[in-house]
């Protein structure tokens, strides 16, 4: 069926190809509308051009005259209204759905997938080419199948009326769409080019935005300015050179198209000097002429387009495909103890970033996570939440396997504090409560006090009410970690993911943060990555990782006893303490 058809092609819901096609009918009928006055005309050029020819003279009624033209405004009208809706209204209503359900396909995706994917592009598909497709299935789709399917009747109408002088018209139609056809691959590799360049000029605007104050620190505006502009320079070129390509096919066929008058009056004349047809019937075809070719040409328009959004809509359907981490929603918990056994895991198949990791973080002790950086550890406890599944070897929680879990659902389990915070554009009690979403105001201001958080908010202009701005950029780094604590405070979950969450802490803040964090942590299992030896000084366990194996563990004292890497750190850490300037 032609619905299931546009779903497939397209990637539209049901409603969507139903509403597609009923608006590809309406054009048809509107296109076929009007063709209407093409008959008044030719009725009101009959009665004037009879007594010319030789015939009697007609006596028109103005009357009839009147309410027939009435009748064809009104039904041009109405099927225009219905055009509307169906081509224009349910479109933005589809392009809705298709970013929601984007947006829906996102939140289901594995964290791994957008630590693989440039964000920017990500951005540029919910928002660029669904305005883009907008435009497709509102002008271009149902204008140049409406073409086709009105063209067809029509073309029936005029050959039935005389074949010759219908061929004469009609022959430039499928030429004209054959030479764009041939022409699409050209027409595609420009829009490739454009979309290549779109991107990197996204991703260094983005980047520009994000390292502003090193770029001014290091006196690298003007240099990166010429990058940009660079870059946008290509945009301009690319989009310039993708035009003309489009163009080649596109003018070509309305050159073509134009052929089909000089033929309709070389064989006119012809016919009509061998007395086979008269002089009203060249005019009538002349005047259908308009007709016919304005909607063609807008056609070849339309199709020109419908080629380039093909990457559009691909990259859309991309994100439509990827596959939706499932597992199971209920289950039990034999306790919260987690447990890796022979754990191996790489990234995209490149070199092993883990390898043969198995110890266990008892639930009631804090498992702590040291070593030199990019030993591993931070990929570790992404693993321990389910962010990625290992390549081989097993993850658990209390007994089940993390892989076979509903991702969602198993990180209800998990409070996680990370090194590179991330806040939202609104108030700090709003930031706050992302912990727990049903929290009343008195329980967030109770673990920003716990937190360390109330002093410097009292400071603020309104309080807990001050809005942050975007990521908190109102806020020192050590103020915006204490808000982070302090959703993990809210949440109160049984397992506790800290990554170097004092990073940006001085001493006295940090202490009085442990001390908060001593209450959240009892009963639960904590896995904590720090590279301060006093952070972990309390720690039950140590698990000391070099390029992603474990080199040993056990407790502080254990290892300090072994003499290994971890004495040596914290040896380290004491010589670096004593360094003066």
């Amino acid at each position: 069926m032609l619905s299931e058809y546009f779903i497939e092609r397209f990637g539209l819901t049901k409603k969507g190809a139903d509403n597609l096609i009923k608006g590809i009918i309406y054009t048809s009928l509107q296109n076929i509308s009007f063709m209407f006055p093409v008959g008044l005309y030719a009725a009101l050029l009959y009665i004037w051009i009879n007594p010319l020819i030789g015939g009697e003279i007609i006596d028109p009624n103005l009357g009839m005259f009147i309410v027939a033209i009435l009748i064809v405004l009104g039904i041009i009208f109405a099927l225009s209204w219905k055009q509307y809706h169906f081509v224009y209204n349910t479109t933005y209503i589809e392009s809705e759905n298709r970013r929601i359900n984007l947006g829906e396909n996102l939140r289901k995706l594995p964290l791994s997938f957008f630590e693989r994917r440039d964000l920017a592009d990500l951005t540029s598909t919910i928002m660029n080419d669904c305005t883009d497709l907008e435009h497709v299935f509102s002008h271009a789709i149902p204008q140049l199948i409406g073409s086709i399917v009105s063209l067809i009747f029509v073309a029936i109408g005029l050959l039935i009326f005389d074949w010759r002088l219908g061929i004469a018209l009609l022959w430039v139609v499928p030429v004209a769409f054959l030479i764009l056809f041939i022409s699409r691959k050209i027409i595609k590799k420009g829009s490739n080019i454009v979309m290549a360049d779109l991107l990197e000029c996204g991703d260094s605007m983005q980047e520009c935005i994000d390292s502003i104050r090193d770029l001014k620190s290091y006196n690298y505006e003007d240099d990166y300015y010429s990058k940009l502009v660079r870059i946008t320079s290509n945009i301009e070129k690319s989009r310039i050179k993708s035009e003309l390509m489009s163009s080649v096919g596109v003018i070509t066929g309305n050159i073509v198209l134009k052929l089909g008058i000089i033929s309709v009056i070389f064989v006119g004349s012809y016919l009509i000097m061998n007395g086979q047809i008269s002089i009203y019937t060249l005019l009538i075809f002349l005047i259908a002429s308009a007709s016919i070719y304005n909607p063609v040409e807008n056609g070849l328009l339309f199709l020109a387009e419908i080629l380039i959004m093909d990457n559009k809509i691909d990259r859309s359907k991309e994100i439509e495909r990827q596959v939706i981490e499932g597992g199971l929603i209920d289950y039990s918990l034999d306790g919260y103890d987690i447990e890796f056994k022979e754990v191996n895991f790489n990234y995209d198949n490149l070199k092993d970033v883990l390898t043969d990791i198995s110890f266990t973080a008892h639930q009631g002790e804090v498992t702590a996570l040291v070593g030199p950086s990019g030993g591993g550890k931070s990929t570790l406890s992404k693993l321990s939440a389910r962010f990625w599944d290992p390549v081989s070897g097993t993850v658990s929680l209390g007994g089940q396997d993390l892989s076979k879990l509903d991702s969602e659902k198993l990180l209800e389990n998990f409070s996680i504090v990370f090194q590179d915070v991330v806040l939202f554009n609104d108030s700090i009690l709003e930031n706050i409560r992302v912990g727990r979403k049903d929290a009343t105001d008195e329980e967030v201001i109770e673990v920003a006090k716990l937190a360390e958080c109330d002093e410097f908010v009292q400071k603020l202009p309104e309080g807990y009410n001050t809005v942050i701005g975007e990521n908190g950029e109102l806020l020192s780094g050590g103020q915006r970690q204490r808000i982070s604590i302090a959703r993990a405070l809210l949440k109160d979950a049984d397992v506790i993911l800290l990554d170097e969450a004092t990073s940006f802490l001085d001493v006295e803040n940090e202490t009085k943060i442990q001390k908060a964090l001593s209450t959240l942590i009892k009963n639960k299992t904590v896995m904590i990555i720090a590279h301060r030896m006093r952070t972990i000084a309390n720690a039950d366990k140590i698990v000391v990782l070099d390029d992603g194996k474990i080199a040993e563990q056990g407790t502080p004292d254990e290892l300090i006893a072994n003499d290994g890497l971890f004495k040596k750190m914290v040896d380290l850490q004491k010589l670096s303490g004593e360094w003066e300037i």
